[in-house]
């Protein structure tokens, strides 16, 4: 949740394979970002980790926009191998 704040911060949903090829799971919040980038980030020396990490907390925090906050997860995401959807599915009907 925001600090000093009742609401998480909300950002456009999204869906992310984290726990492996095709299993997706959602996320709604900024802090459900962070949780997916601290406990179960399969590699954090990967390009973008500490910057996705660090805007989402500013996010948190209402330092920045959860929005960059979101676009700044997704870019790592894919260096590190995962999907998002909505925004990959057409990639992924491709390749099926």
């Amino acid at each position: 949740m925001r600090h000093g704040q009742l609401f998480p911060t909300p950002i456009e949903p999204l869906e992310v394979d984290i726990r492996g090829v095709g299993q997706y799971a959602p996320s709604e919040t900024v802090e459900e970002m962070i949780g997916f980038l601290t406990s179960e980030w399969p590699d954090k020396t990967k390009p973008g980790f500490h910057s996705a990490l660090a805007r989402s907390i500013d996010a948190m925090v209402m330092a920045a926009e959860p929005a960059a906050a979101r676009a700044a997860f997704v870019d790592p995401a894919h260096a590190a191998g995962m999907h998002i959807l909505p925004g990959d599915m057409a990639e992924i009907r491709k390749a099926s």
